[in-house]
């Protein structure tokens, strides 16, 4: 059994299999595991950096189980969180009006895009500046949490979304002790116990496949290696999976996936993000006390509507003095490509000016800046995958298997509403398994 791509899909879906007694060699281009899961520690500081998720949002079982298994200790996040407004920082206050909007949506009636249910639900011709503020603030919610296009996103995914948050606590917050990488390591343990053949570096460039025969050609450094099995499981992203022909990491299927499949991809599309971390020599922000107001000691998150990096995190309850940037969607096309002095250099600026103190200053206390492109990197093509209007269906579609044969896992194929998350990665994994090992019960 080939498993191409050792993301958490993978990992999860090869480790199923080899349990069940099947011989299991994953390809995975780049030097490591995990994918857009990628934790590194920070220079100098016992603290993990992550390139690519960070939050354990909710109770799902597909993360919580392993870690509480391994006895990897977790922490939730809280604290307080800012705004950034015409008259300074103050205490968010935009929630209970944001929310009452993105409670109305519902997916009994036809499909639409969220600035389509905006506009339809919310017209505000008075232009009540309450209501003005509220649909703002929802719709930067919504471009930033999912990293989406408020005019081509689906209210219907987003629905479903919203119920899948609803079943595990999805409001909740916590981080893993050292990251995700602490779930890499579970994975690669039992990788290393189950003897899987885990080729790293190796970019499959083309599957060639009938009913019950694959095999795939792959690059690597010391040259073409080829690889046969009766069956192989694709867990790529979507926007590698969408790439076309002779582009940097696209795969070539011969014969070419059914037409079902590619109007499945046409319906969903990856979202974009740069994100960057600056790891300061102190905890600064724990002296600034905006006017009136408490210090920001406690500070969790920090929101605005700046275009650049409007949303920022420290790592409370933890107490290291870094600070990451969120810049999704538009942001996150005005970031992408940049290298990353010029990522650093924007970020302190924007951060400086969002919190009232001089960005000469500031700069002087940046000790490091970490920061991945997902946008560019030929092996991930964007950041995590949602649903565009009137894909109700879609990932049901890109995950069903072709004859027996081809067979596809990944955020972007998860059915529950998950897509995006690494618990609904894992989870893709596992129902992908499982129908491979139900294919070979059945014959």
């Amino acid at each position: 059994m080939i498993v191409v791509g050792a993301g958490v899909a993978g990992l999860a879906a090869a480790i199923q299999l080899a349990e069940a007694g099947l011989s299991v060699s994953i390809l995975e281009a780049r030097d490591r595991i995990g994918g857009r899961v990628y934790t590194e520690r920070a220079r100098g500081l016992n603290a993990p950096i992550e390139y690519g998720a960070e939050f354990i949002h909710g109770k799902a079982r597909a993360i919580w189980d392993a870690l509480e298994q391994a006895g990897v200790r977790t922490s939730e996040v809280d604290g307080d969180m800012w705004c950034v407004s015409p008259n300074g920082l103050a205490p968010c206050d935009f929630f209970p009006d944001a929310g009452r909007i993105l409670e109305a949506m519902d997916d009994s009636s036809d499909d639409e895009s969220f600035l389509s249910f905006l506009e339809r639900r919310f017209p505000n011709p008075s232009r009540d500046p309450r209501l003005e503020n509220a649909k703002k603030h929802a719709t930067e919610y919504i471009s930033g949490f999912n990293a989406a296009d408020p005019q081509l996103v689906g209210v219907h995914w987003l629905v479903q979304e919203s119920r899948a948050e609803e079943k595990i606590e999805g409001d909740r917050a916590f981080r893993a002790e050292n990251g995700y990488a602490a779930l890499l390591n579970i994975f690669n343990r039992k990788i290393t116990s189950l003897g899987i053949d885990l080729n790293l570096n190796t970019v499959v460039e083309v599957i060639k496949w009938d009913k019950g025969t694959v095999a795939a050609k792959a690059g690597t450094p010391q040259g073409i290696s080829n690889f046969s099995a009766s069956a192989v499981l694709i867990t790529i992203p979507l926007g590698v999976l969408k790439a076309s022909p002779g582009e940097p990491g696209a795969i070539q299927f011969t014969p070419q996936l059914p037409l079902e499949k590619l109007q499945a991809m046409d319906k969903l599309e990856m979202g974009k993000v740069i994100r960057v971390t600056l790891q300061f020599r102190q905890r600064f922000w724990e002296k600034i006390r905006p006017a009136g107001k408490r210090t920001l000691a406690n500070m969790s998150f920090l929101f605005s509507d700046d275009e650049l990096i409007p949303t920022w995190w420290t790592t409370n309850p933890g107490k290291y003095p870094l600070v990451t940037g969120w810049a999704p969607f538009r942001a996150a096309e005005r970031l992408s490509g940049q290298d990353i002095s010029f990522v650093k250099q924007k970020a302190v600026e924007t951060l400086a000016r969002l919190i009232g103190v001089n960005s000469d200053g500031l700069g002087k206390l940046v000790v490091d800046a970490y920061s991945h492109d997902w946008q560019s990197d030929p092996f991930s093509r964007g950041a995590y995958s949602y649903g565009k209007v009137g894909c109700d269906g879609a990932q049901q579609t890109l995950g069903m298997p072709l004859n027996e044969t081809l067979f596809f896992a990944g955020e972007a194929t998860d059915v529950t509403g998950n897509n995006g998350t690494v618990h609904g990665a894992i989870a893709s994994g596992e129902r992908a398994a499982r129908q491979i090992l139900q294919g070979r019960v059945a014959r």
